[in-house]
């Protein structure tokens, strides 16, 4: 058995082939954690596999809050997307926390 026919990114137990003494062995890129992959993944696989890759960072938001407890969140994009079982990609987004501070706040209370 190989993976000549699939080859699929990230966990899919439905990504297998019939192996040797009737065990499966699996054709996702996730097999390389679980050391099951089929003998011919790395030929047929990450041969062609292309790893996703993303841009910088963009800026973090103003906070969510203008007085008192916030957040902030800032982004990135895709530049290549993740083909052939390659590496998927990381977060796309993040958030932190923050505190507003703006000169009206004190004057409110």
């Amino acid at each position: 058995g190989g993976c000549w026919h699939q080859c699929c990114p990230g966990r899919n137990n439905a990504c297998w082939a019939p192996g040797a003494r009737r065990a499966r062995c699996y054709c996702d890129s996730y097999c390389e954690r679980t050391g099951d992959c089929c003998e011919d993944y790395h030929a047929v696989c990450r041969r062609a596999a292309v790893g996703c890759a993303v841009g910088p960072w963009g800026p973090w938001s103003g906070c969510s809050s203008p007085c008192g407890v916030g957040s902030k969140a800032r982004s990135r994009q895709v530049t290549v997307p993740p083909r052939h079982g390659g590496e998927p990609c990381p977060d796309l987004k993040q958030r932190r926390g923050c505190l507003g501070e703006h000169p009206t706040c004190g004057t409110a209370k």
